[in-house]
C-alpha cells in the first residue's frame, strides 16, 4: 500500500505536520504519524523504520528542528525516500533548521523541502498518487 509515514521529533511539530497532512488528504495519499526523536528515542525510530522496510512504496517525511539528526538517522537506516520538511517559527529559526537539515553526511540522502505543500506534492509524485 502506498503511504507517507511521518516521523516528528516532538509533539510540538504536530501543527506543522497537519499542514502537510491536509495536502496529502487532498491528493488522496494515505499517511500515518509517529513522534520519536532520534536523540531521545532512537530505538523507537529504528522500530518504525524496520517495521516498514520490507514494504513497497513508502515515503518518509521527517519534521525536526534545531539539530536535525532525525532526517539523517532515518535516511541512513532505510532504503525508502526521506523528505525533510523542517518546521520553523521565523526567518532566523528557519536558517538554523535549514542549515542543520542540509548538512547530511554521505550515504544519507535526505530531500529537503521547506514548504509544507511542496513536501506533500513531492511525496505524492514519488508515490505517483493523486497528481
Amino acid at each position: 500500500m502506498k503511504k507517507v509515514i511521518f516521523i516528528l521529533g516532538s509533539e510540538v511539530d504536530k501543527p506543522f505536520a497537519a499542514k502537510i497532512q491536509s495536502k496529502l488528504d487532498d491528493f488522496g495519499v494515505p499517511h500515518e504519524l509517529n513522534v520519536a526523536s532520534a536523540h531521545k528515542n532512537p530505538k523507537t525510530v529504528l522500530g518504525i523504520l524496520e517495521e516498514n522496510e520490507g514494504k513497497d512504496e513508502i515515503v518518509y517525511i521527517t519534521l525536526a528542528g534545531r539539530s536535525n539528526a532525525l532526517s539523517g538517522f532515518s535516511a541512513a537506516n532505510t532504503t525508502h525516500p526521506v523528505i525533510a520538511c523542517p518546521p520553523f517559527a521565523d526567518k532566523v529559526d528557519m536558517m538554523v533548521n535549514i542549515n542543520s537539515t542540509l548538512q547530511m553526511p554521505s550515504g544519507t540522502p535526505v530531500l529537503t523541502v521547506i514548504d509544507p505543500g511542496n513536501a506533500a506534492l513531492a511525496a505524492a509524485r514519488i508515490l505517483r498518487v493523486g497528481v
